[in-house]
């Protein structure tokens, strides 16, 4: 894959089950000196990051999270690949320390493939909290490879880890540790063995895949190896090739239980009582759904009530760098045309952009991310799975619904985790069904201006949360459709942990979701914020006999907002919002009030009686917060379909779909209480 260090640093392969602390270790070996690229002709990201050891320096590969490598997914392919072809010194094999028999299928899979290992048992301290002890020595005894055990949140486990690298980086093999697979296909191996030429102790590897009838990937195993695979027979006596493939399962099993037995002991526990505890509530038959609701209405309420005043000051500190630009412009002379395309167009637009949205981005993100590190959010994976089985989809779009929340193209993207191709497109084309944090400040106005006034943000957290969970119903509702008619099938099937429930490392969550999250999804909105600003302000600047441009427009557009309870310029503010959900009520209120420009809002009270004056009510209200829930994505979002599905044509399936949904359901809304 062509993957080598340029100052002959050793290359390190991270590997790992999912939820095993693999992320926590990988961040604390290389800290901030990591990037991201891709492997050739794959869509998933490789993760590379630089350390330096007290002898050496390493490049650590972050390898997809995998159970197996039998590749029954495409990250278990990624990792199975990356381990038998690529160049790499060691592998650094992570395992959960709470559930190492779990661990031990991947780790004894790896040591059939690669000697040149060491073991990584991680989370000793959730281990000893459930009584657990695991004899690190021992069990390096029985593996023949080093092994270290962890608690991958120390500084003191990461020098650990650099320490046996050190050690181990000059070792040609280790001796490793060999499945017996029972006298029958024991035999079989030797004579298979003995048919295929050349030094390389990959030769049992490659005889085992010939065995389950894996006979393309045995041949380029061999191929990478320089091995010779003469004729060969498989005697006749043997199981059919799924019954060997079974065999094989259930000895890796009756390895790991055999070396656990040996290496493990448990005391009961008081804390592994209270995960299960936890788990009868948080995945609970009738309690799993109303607490999910719950927690998303709680973090909507300190979103809400938290991004307010910060909003403010950040609003008025920009707006008011924007007079000393337009006072920089005229000192050096600059055409007022130049001026208003850059100042009051891009600027402004991004000046708005950045009050709106990095408020609640920096409270909602650490939340939800919080979420995730507590050990909650694969809760709510579980929870939704049986609902999506329900629609012929995969449980995986649950956790692609929860990156969407941050931020529509982030869940977009996130869809990769689905293995099948067409449950991988029903995620993708119903993921902006749900409003990303670009919607939210849309949303939250008008609840405020209209259906909370006098009242607290209590009122408008549970509305809000009525409106997303509106957008998750009709997810449901669209991949059932989708699945029964443009991508008909049948649900597959996958594994999925949920990990022990976790102390936050509050420092470590705030920083990264800040850095991974909110500065990414700001730097995006920014980006495709400041030429539409520049655009707008062109538009807005035009007229065609003595009447605006955009009055021209939004006057085409009059007849299909009215049969939809909105109006043209209501429709014409959601497509110049095409580049930046979060600009839409702004331009809303430029054409409003015939600016040249987006005006600086004073007030939500002074937004209000602009938009009662021109017509707006309740049921107008609604209808807006309807179709910017069920609206085309933003074009960020639509480029990464585009990227993802590698098809146009599902890209503007992506954009229609949920406009049409917003359409009917206005037109339904407007027909009923207009």
């Amino acid at each position: 894959m062509g993957l080598s260090s340029e100052n002959g640093e050793k290359i390190i392969a991270l590997a790992g089950n999912p939820n095993v602390g693999k992320s926590t270790i990988f961040n604390g070996l290389t800290g901030l000196n990591q990037h991201t690229g891709n492997w050739t002709g794959k869509t998933v990201d490789l993760a590379r990051g630089y350390v330096r050891g007290r002898e050496k320096d390493y490049i650590i590969v972050d390898l997809p999270g995998a159970y197996s490598l039998m590749a029954h997914s495409f990250e278990e392919e990624i990792a199975r690949d990356f381990i038998c072809f690529d160049s790499y010194d060691t592998v650094l094999i992570v395992c959960d320390a709470t559930c190492l028999e779990r661990n031990m299928n991947l780790l004894l899979q790896t040591l059939e493939i690669t000697k040149k290992a060491i073991v990584c048992v991680n989370l000793l301290d959730e281990a000893k909290g459930k009584g657990i002890k695991v004899d690190t020595k021992r069990l390096s005894k029985i593996l023949g490879v080093p092994v270290v055990g962890t608690v991958g949140r120390k500084k003191k486990s990461i020098s650990a880890i650099l320490e046996i690298l050190d050690k181990s980086a000059d070792l040609s093999e280790n001796r490793g540790y060999s499945v017996d697979y029972g006298a029958e296909i024991e035999k079989a191996l030797s004579e298979i063995c003995e048919n295929i030429s050349g030094e390389h102790y990959l030769k049992r590897f490659v005889a085992l895949r010939m065995l389950e009838g894996n006979y393309d990937f045995a041949k380029r195993v061999a191929d990478s190896c320089l091995l010779d695979i003469k004729e060969v027979n498989i005697p006749d006596t043997l199981p059919d090739k799924e019954r060997i493939s079974e065999i094989i399962v259930e000895k890796l099993v009756e390895s790991a239980e055999k070396i656990c037995s040996e290496c493990v002991s448990v005391e009961k526990s008081r804390n592994a009582d209270i995960d299960r505890r936890l788990d009868r509530i948080f995945t609970g038959k009738y309690t799993a759904f109303p607490i999910m609701i719950l927690f998303f209405a709680f973090i909507f309420w300190l979103t809400i009530t938290g991004a307010n005043y910060p909003s403010a000051l950040l609003s008025e500190w920009l707006f008011a760098l924007e007079d000393k630009l337009m006072t920089l412009c005229r000192l050096i002379h600059m055409p007022d045309f130049l001026t208003g395309v850059l100042v009051s167009g891009a600027y402004r637009v991004s000046a708005w952009v950045v009050s709106v949205m990095l408020p609640p981005m920096a409270i909602f993100f650490p939340l939800f991310t919080l979420l995730e590190d507590v050990g909650y959010l694969p809760r709510i994976a579980y929870n939704l799975d049986r609902p999506f089985k329900k629609c012929n989809a995969c449980g995986k779009q649950a956790l692609t619904i929860c990156m969407g929340f941050g931020c529509n193209a982030a869940g977009v993207v996130g869809c990769r985790i689905i293995d099948s191709p067409r449950e991988r497109l029903l995620a993708i084309i119903t993921n902006s069904l749900v409003p990303c944090n670009g919607r939210f400040p849309t949303l939250i106005a008008l609840i405020t201006m209209f259906f909370a006034i006098g009242t607290n943000s209590l009122v408008s957290s549970l509305m809000l949360t009525s409106l997303v969970i509106f957008g998750v119903f009709m997810t449901f509702v669209l991949t059932k459709l989708l699945s029964e008619t443009l991508l008909k099938g049948e649900p597959s099937f996958f594994t999925f942990e949920l990990p022990s429930y976790r102390r936050p490392q509050i420092g470590k969550v705030i920083v990264r979701s800040i850095l991974d999250r909110t500065i990414y999804v700001l730097g995006r909105s920014v980006a495709v914020a400041a030429p539409a600003g520049a655009l707008i302000w062109i538009f807005a600047n035009i007229n065609i006999g003595g009447v605006g441009v955009l009055s021209h427009i939004s006057s085409f557009l009059e007849p299909f907002g009215r049969l939809m309870g909105l109006d043209g310029v209501i429709l014409l503010g959601f497509i110049l919002g095409l580049p930046a959900n979060e600009i839409v009520l702004p331009i809303i209120f430029m054409i409003y009030t015939k600016s040249t420009s987006l005006t600086e809002i004073s007030s939500l009270t002074a937004f209000r009686e602009v938009l009662v004056t021109n017509g707006w009510n309740s049921v107008t209200a609604i209808n807006v917060m309807l179709f910017s829930l069920f609206h085309f994505p933003c074009s960020t979002t639509l480029l990464t379909i585009k990227k993802e599905s590698g098809s146009v044509k599902w890209m503007i399936v992506s954009a229609l779909l949920p406009t049409l949904v917003g359409i009917i359901v206005c037109t339904a809304v407007n027909l009923i209480f207009g």
